[in-house]
């Protein structure tokens, strides 16, 4: 058996296991070691230089063939992230704060999150797809002191993400918001904005926000290309009348990449 029919067997039993964790959530923790489980060794999978290769060789020997399945894995792997974000909330808020090793990679890719363009006290945070354990709002605002604001389509994952600021935020200034992005008053105020990986629309709201967001704002849009596209949705092209790919952030060990665009219009804010 070639590289190529392994990891079409390994991605098919990933959906499969996926598709069996999504249907088992009953709004309790009980499910979560084995969800965890399971994320972690897809982080290591989609990270794993041999596993990248064979991706590479399936794209050049069949392509398009694998694209379905991507797409299938993407939105499964989605919901189970989503799903296990609820689960950590639960345990974080019954007394268990144990970090798995997505959460650590997670945490890992937030310290390179805007490369160049520096977050200070200042900076006025908007993340969209806050997800019910807000890590990113959270370490912004520990480690920087600026307002970060963070919105969701999932009311119960916006109320457990209020529960996870609550005990664990203290004072720091971070709101979370169940509304659309295009009504929320701080959108226009925000110097930073982050998209969540697993947002499918998320190149859809980067062309409506536009309009609404300042000359100098900078958006950090989470993606994943090639094997990593089937963890995270990938790279769109944009409209270059409106918006320009300042800079990339390549993360090799990391479960999903950075891009950061400007305003076509406007000059970005650097920090010092």
């Amino acid at each position: 058996m070639n590289a190529t029919e392994n990891i079409t067997i390994s991605l098919q039993d990933y959906r499969a296991k996926f598709q069996e964790l999504a249907s088992q959530y009953d709004h309790t923790p009980h499910h979560a070691e084995e969800m965890g489980q399971v994320i972690d060794e897809y982080a290591r999978f989609v990270t794993d230089p041999c596993n990248a290769k064979a991706w590479l060789g399936m794209e050049q020997q069949q392509p398009g063939a694998h694209l379905q399945l991507a797409a299938e894995l993407r939105r499964l792997s989605a919901a189970c992230v989503a799903l296990m974000e609820k689960y950590r909330a639960w345990k974080v808020i019954q007394g268990d704060a144990r970090i798995g090793n997505y959460f650590n990679n997670i945490e890992n890719c937030i310290e390179q999150e805007f490369g160049s363009f520096k977050v200070t006290s200042s900076s006025k945070v908007l993340l969209v797809g806050s997800g019910a354990f807000p890590m990113t709002p959270l370490l912004i605002a520990r480690r920087t002191g600026a307002e970060v604001v963070g919105i969701d389509i999932d009311e119960e994952a916006v109320d457990l993400g209020r529960r996870i600021v609550g005990q664990l935020g203290g004072n720091l200034k971070i709101r979370l918001e169940h509304v659309p992005v295009e009504r929320l008053d701080f959108t226009k105020q925000a110097t930073h904005i982050i998209f969540s990986s697993t947002v499918s629309v998320k190149y859809d709201l980067l062309d409506r926000l536009h309009p609404l967001t300042s000359d100098q704002v900078v958006v950090a849009m989470r993606f994943g290309d090639r094997l990593k596209s089937i963890f995270n949705y990938p790279m769109e092209s944009v409209d270059e009348r409106k918006w320009k790919l300042a800079e990339t952030v390549v993360q090799p060990d990391q479960v999903f990449d950075i891009a950061l665009y400007a305003k076509a219009s406007g000059e970005a804010m650097r920090g010092d």
